[in-house]
């Protein structure tokens, strides 16, 4: 294959789309699957049982679908999925999953992840995410879509991190942050909600203010968390332009395990 450079070692048994493009001394394993224009860059490890999906770039020295880290792990068979147009810049770890979890970790469509990222295994990540340099993902986390991790952000196993939220540089999270709340500290606590980003992908002024309003009730109002489930079910009638919104909250507060940060 002409996209192939001739240092790489891509094992004759991986299936590469024709268009798949390999840079210098790569290692590309026999479970191995990459689809249509997907580019990996100099120095890359894909092993593992791995499925790439379209247009994905690889920059240089990124380690993809090892063995997990997880002294349980004793060689079952599980994988890593990655979904399309990803950018994974240098030095970026992502581990395949355990048998003790759902057996894979995946990464969605069109992710940002910078350099030095660790996504660990059977996290589970959505869309549009951003992860700045040096996040770092224990097992079992889940992103949802549009979340933005600042730089040396830690996340702890089994925390979900909800849709639109965000993380301050160095944040430490260890329970669950709900969607649109920017989250900061070591212990990571609630710091308003993530406005700017909300206003960057169209939300209008009314949803953003019915998003603050339910803030204000999960964190403000002195509610217990009961409470303020209902309060932003009652909110969910006063704004229909927002009440999907406003569910969201309402539903990722009801079916979180580790407790909300507060």
């Amino acid at each position: 294959m002409a996209g192939i450079h001739s240092t790489a070692l891509v094992n004759t048994k991986a299936q590469l789309d024709s268009s798949v493009e390999v840079g210098p001394y790569s290692v590309i394993g026999p479970n191995v699957s990459i689809a249509a224009g997907t580019k990996i860059g100099s120095h890359v490890v894909i092993d593992g049982d791995t499925s790439i999906g379209r247009d994905n770039t690889f920059f240089q020295f990124t380690s993809i679908g090892a063995a997990p880290q997880d002294k349980k792990y004793a060689g079952e068979p599980t994988r890593l999925e990655i979904g399309e147009r990803n950018t994974i810049r240098e030095f970026c770890t992502l581990n395949r999953g355990t048998a003790q979890d759902a057996g894979v970790t995946r990464l969605g469509n069109d992710n940002w992840i910078m350099a030095y990222v660790h996504i660990a295994h059977d996290c589970q990540l959505g869309n549009d995410i951003i992860l700045a340099n040096n996040a770092t993902l224990a097992g079992h986390v889940h992103l949802g879509d549009w979340v933005f991790l600042g730089g040396f952000t830690t996340v702890h196993q089994y925390c979900h991190i909800g849709a639109h939220a965000m993380t301050a540089f160095t944040a430490a999270v260890s329970q669950d942050v709900p969607p649109f709340v920017t989250a900061a500290g070591n212990r990571a606590v609630p710091a308003g909600i993530n406005s700017e980003g909300l206003k960057r992908r169209g939300f209008s002024s009314e949803q953003i203010m019915a998003i603050k309003r339910g803030y204000k009730l999960i964190y403000r109002a002195g509610l217990q968390l009961d409470a303020a489930q209902s309060a932003l079910l009652e909110e969910e009638s006063k704004s229909p332009q927002a009440a999907q919104y406003l569910r969201l909250m309402r539903e990722f507060i009801a079916l979180s395990s580790r407790g909300i940060i507060r």
